[in-house]
């Protein structure tokens, strides 16, 4: 998940609905390389774009591109100047050459194969939070420019806090006191900043031994370090201020029978566990940083009234069994 910060906005969930319907995803035309836009988050035809569960909103983004491998594309463009030497005695030139690549791709891509990703997005009115289910910033970067260009008013920054995530995973491992409320669990990446760029990485493996304090002293300093919040969601920090593998602890079902599960029941449990985690994680960080839009944010721990705010957060998850992973599957919200 990456994390940022929403400005004052004002919106309702009527308005977010018309704005997404908007762009709505419709899959690539015969010669189109890629399609994006935005899909029901029940999967339901025809459904609601923007979905409220519990004063919580939930979007849904769809991306489809071609698959062309590079060296298909090449062969096609080589065969066709090879026919116009043949034809005509000469070689094509550079731009010559280029029309020929743009012609092949037009003639590959009815034929190419297809592929699909989305993202959960969950914009927690109060909070708001902006986070998004991936790992990827130029992925996150195109998801936040749509919603930027289509919701007039909607400014966001990363989140950021004052103490670094490195730097405070660094002073955890090192010595063996987490924050209040978390625990370190048995997952690290440690990198060398100087030119070696070596790596150590510890799965599956104590992280309280002086190995890693070596480590640590001799100038490599954590990249991933995988928590847990409350016994009840365990997931692994990066340097970025990302969160990753997010999954739910046997705690957050306990008292929950097996019909308790859909699309709303996910959603609850996800955004009832990580909407307590998020503030305490940024209070564990010494709170936010310099990088915080205008207008007062809520202090880590409180929520903030205004229904006009929105804050957008997103993660797959799959809330069934004894553990739900957040990267685990596409269909399943958190």
């Amino acid at each position: 998940m990456i994390i940022y910060r929403i400005a004052e906005w004002h919106a309702e969930l009527p308005q977010l609905e018309e704005a997404l319907a908007r762009t709505p995803f419709v899959e690539c035309g015969a010669t189109q390389e890629k399609s994006v836009g935005w899909v029901p988050p029940r999967g339901e035809a025809h459904g609601a774009l923007a979905e409220s569960v519990g004063g919580q909103w939930i979007l849904r983004f769809m991306t489809e591109s071609k698959m062309l491998p590079g060296s298909v594309l090449a062969r096609k463009v080589k065969d066709k100047a090879a026919r116009i030497e043949r034809e005509t005695g000469r070689k094509p030139g550079k731009k010559e050459t280029r029309e020929l690549k743009e012609e092949a791709k037009l003639d590959l891509l009815p034929m190419a194969f297809t592929k699909q990703g989305s993202m959960w997005i969950w914009i927690d009115t109060e909070a708001r939070l902006l986070v998004l289910d991936t790992g990827s910033q130029g992925r996150a970067d195109e998801v936040v420019s749509l919603l930027v260009e289509a919701l007039p008013g909607l400014s966001v920054s990363l989140l950021d806090t004052q103490t670094s995530p490195q730097a405070a995973m660094a002073h955890w491992l090192k010595e063996q006191e987490p924050p209040v409320g978390f625990s370190v669990d048995r997952e690290c990446e440690l990198k060398s900043a100087d030119e070696s760029k070596a790596v150590v990485r510890y799965a599956r493996h104590p992280l309280d031994i002086d190995e890693i304090r070596e480590h640590i002293a001799a100038g490599k300093l954590p990249t991933k370090l995988a928590m847990s919040w409350d016994d009840r969601v365990a997931f692994v920090l990066t340097e970025g201020l990302q969160i990753k593998k997010v999954s739910f602890l046997d705690t957050v079902f306990e008292g929950r029978g097996q019909d308790d599960s859909g699309f709303d029941t996910d959603v609850a449990i996800a955004t009832g566990e990580l909407s307590k985690l998020i503030p305490d994680l940024i209070e564990a960080l010494g709170g936010e940083g310099r990088t915080g839009l205008d207008g007062p944010a809520p202090a880590p721990g409180e929520r903030q009234a205004g229904a006009g705010d929105a804050a957008a957060a997103a993660a797959p998850a799959a809330a069934s069994g004894t553990a739900a992973t957040a990267d685990a599957d596409d269909d399943a919200p958190f």
